[in-house]
């Protein structure tokens, strides 16, 4: 079969993204480009916990990443209308 080999690559595919992400948020000039750094390796996370429950046969693990996918959301858009307006909640 082609499929462990497919999630093979994506595995490494993913990891050198978390790699390459977290290299870039040593290096980010900004604060917002920090933001946007975690933003994205919470989608690589997301990535890795569907490719876990791909791996293990079990459609669970694809509601844990639609949750893990609207709570990075609604804290990415906190943080970033704490940094335009200097609070959360009006």
């Amino acid at each position: 079969m082609i499929l462990p080999h497919a999630l093979i690559f994506f595995l490494i595919c993913v990891t050198l993204a978390f790699a390459l992400n977290l290299w870039r948020l040593f290096t980010a000039p900004t604060l917002t480009d920090r933001i946007l750094v975690l933003d994205t390796m919470t989608v690589n996370a997301i990535a890795l916990v569907i490719l876990y429950g791909i791996w293990g046969g079990t459609h669970l693990y694809l509601e844990v990443a639609v949750l893990f996918a609207l709570t990075s959301f609604v804290g990415t858009v906190a943080y970033c209308r704490y940094l335009l307006r200097g609070n959360i909640i009006e």
